[in-house]
């Protein structure tokens, strides 16, 4: 395993604990910035690095297509080239790839796509990907899987499982190949760990099946993914505490695409221990602030004239120095620094929760923490 697990606590199923990847520590659980191209839009990787964040992501897909694996490992590698410190967990553009549809094509050994940024064609196996993140030298390397679309009928969601596990022995395969070249060959950048990752739609025993068909491959951490793409939470819900049980103890857990905070704190309540979503950073440009009482829609104009902070519980930089009224002003006056300051806040927000959830478990306060959370941000309207 290149990948060291510690877990420290547990109360009920919520548990803390940390990993250790190339020399670098994360506390869990974790949220994860998304930075796809290899930036958190609208944030500067040292101002993640004020706020708190331990891994940010990457994605396969979009970095390989621009600027390249040459030209990132010209630079010494995508922590170097993207001046970031902390972890990094690329993903391994299955999604990406599988959201194209008709400019996309899956075959026994990989699938085959059309770029979205100039159409011409590549092909992707579970071979490639993990050699496409090897040589971007990330921490963490997601393999490929087939992303099944919700709504899908049992034999769809079947076959693609079928597929998926093929596709993650192939992947376990070659970084086990890459490991050994290693240790021989010093020129390759250092072996990332890698996930493999759960699939089975909304399926309880596909769930299970995949999960312990990956257990047996053996990787240093597992994902649950094919999961916030549509179903009712509900549906999200049932298919993640049909798979944790059949995880291992000692290995992270990570619930891939999720979510809003009052989500985090349904997973963490249910055993996992690393999330990340495009909402902080997405809701951000568009104006919406979360907050301790719920989410703020901070372009109102009923803030025209507010003086108060985002959220006057926040000690974040942008809590600390401007108003509600002036930021409404910045989104008015189309000014990139409203944007700017509402991501630094939100970021902020979901760091926090992490370290106060954290926090909570390790003093076995979880569930009274977790249980006015979000009685306060579910019922609190717009403060």
């Amino acid at each position: 395993m290149n990948l060291e697990f510690t877990l420290h606590n547990s109360d009920g199923r919520a548990r803390t604990g940390q990993f250790t990847i190339h020399g670098r520590t994360v506390e869990t659980p974790v949220f994860m910035p998304v930075g796809t191209a290899g930036t958190v839009k609208a944030m500067p990787p040292e101002d993640l690095a004020l706020l708190g964040a331990q891994v940010c992501l990457g994605n396969s897909y979009h970095l390989y297509l621009r600027p390249g694996v040459d030209i990132v490992k010209r630079a010494g590698g995508l922590h170097r080239f993207i001046n970031w410190n902390g972890a990094i967990l690329t993903d391994s553009g299955g999604y990406q790839v599988f959201s194209l549809q008709e400019l996309r094509k899956i075959e026994k050994d990989g699938v085959r796509f059309r770029s979205h940024l100039d159409g011409s064609e590549h092909f992707f196996t579970p071979e490639g990907v993990y050699d496409i993140q090897h040589g971007l030298g990330t921490d963490i390397a997601m393999v490929l899987d087939v992303c099944t679309p919700y709504p899908a009928e049992h034999d769809h969601a079947a076959k693609d499982l079928k597929v998926t596990l093929e596709w993650a022995a192939k992947a376990k395969a070659r970084s086990q190949e890459l490991s050994v070249s290693y240790k021989t060959d010093r020129s390759y950048m250092t072996c990332p760990a890698q996930f493999g990752i759960v699939q089975g739609s909304v399926y309880p025993e596909l769930r299970k099946l995949s999960a312990q068909r990956l257990v047996e491959i053996g990787f240093d951490g597992y994902a649950i993914g094919g999961l916030s793409v549509g179903e009712p939470k509900d549906a999200m819900w049932e298919m993640t505490e049909a798979t944790v049980p059949h995880l291992p103890i000692d290995r992270p857990r990570y619930l891939m695409g999720v979510g809003t905070p009052e989500d985090l704190i349904m997973g963490i309540a249910r055993g996992i221990d690393m999330f990340d979503c495009v909402l902080p950073t997405r809701a951000a440009r568009h104006g919406t602030a979360f907050t301790s009482a719920g989410p703020l829609t901070i372009k109102a104009g009923r803030y025209c004239d507010d003086f108060a902070p985002i959220d006057p519980e926040c000690d974040c930089p942008t809590c600390k120095s401007y108003t509600r009224a002036y930021i409404r002003h910045l989104f008015n006056a189309g000014e990139i620094s409203a944007m700017i300051l509402t991501t630094r806040h939100n970021l902020h927000f979901y760091l926090s929760v992490m370290r106060r959830a954290r926090r909570a478990i390790r003093e076995n306060g979880w569930q009274s923490f977790s249980r006015g959370f979000l009685a306060r941000y579910r019922s609190s309207g717009e403060g």
